[in-house]
């Protein structure tokens, strides 16, 4: 005696509003599973550099030279806010040698205000690569939150039918009913194999870029440290 449910045969024989219902989830689903290749790829990949280019920059003390491996590591947002804060800084230091022979005050203020413009910079960089981490993650959050409720819709839809062809026949034998409930409730089953992926992946995803940001922000004032350091430095001498 054959037990196995054939999935081809009942959405085969499942009525146009729950194949429309399907089709819709497929959709759902076969792009929150590109999403969560690609930014577990990416996310992989920004641990992967971020550990490598922040092993060099402590190793490093010629910031030159940071900034040349920072441009080799295209994946890693460490990477990316440094060489804006590095571009920027050098962009301070111009306007400080500029200013050589103005008067102290007025090289104290450059001095200030190039350590704003570096730390706006950091700033900037560090929500642009928030923007970036987070895009395409919200879709995932929205398949989690809205495909049980579309599954829900394509059963109760069929399930509306088979009653209303219970009524037709004049018949509510299990034969006749049975058949029509379960091509209605494969949509539900449907929509919680979809939305159960995508939740796990979105909740894993948001630990993650927490984590990253985090590090960024740490990144961010351990460069602004050296950079007023280095400032100040330069102003003693």
């Amino acid at each position: 005696m054959q037990t196995d449910i054939d999935i081809i045969q009942i959405i085969g024989s499942a009525g146009l509003m729950v194949r429309l219902v399907l089709l819709l989830l497929l959709f759902f689903s076969v792009t929150s599973w590109a999403i969560i290749i690609i930014k577990w790829r990416y996310i992989q990949r920004a641990f992967k550099e971020s550990n490598n280019f922040t092993e060099y920059f402590w190793k490093s003390r010629d910031l030159a030279s940071v900034y040349q491996k920072a441009k080799q590591l295209s994946g890693c947002p460490l990477a990316r806010i440094f060489r804006i804060g590095f571009v920027e800084l050098r962009k301070v230091s111009q306007v400080d040698k500029a200013s050589a022979r103005s008067q102290g005050d007025s090289a104290m203020s450059v001095h200030i205000s190039g350590s704003e413009n570096v730390k706006r910079a950091l700033r900037r960089a560090i929500n642009s690569e928030t923007t970036r981490m987070t895009q395409m993650v919200p879709f995932l959050a929205t398949t989690g939150n809205t495909t049980p409720f579309i599954g829900l819709f394509g059963t109760v839809w069929g399930i509306m039918n088979s009653f209303h062809g219970i009524g037709a026949r004049g018949s509510a034998s299990l034969a006749v009913v049975a058949p029509g409930i379960s091509e209605a409730l494969i949509a539900t089953a449907a929509g919680l194999a979809v939305a159960i992926p995508a939740v796990i992946a979105f909740n894993h995803f948001m630990q993650k870029i927490k984590i990253i940001e985090s590090e960024l922000n740490s990144f961010s004032a351990d460069f602004l440290n050296i950079v007023e350091r280095d400032i100040l430095s330069l102003k003693g001498n």
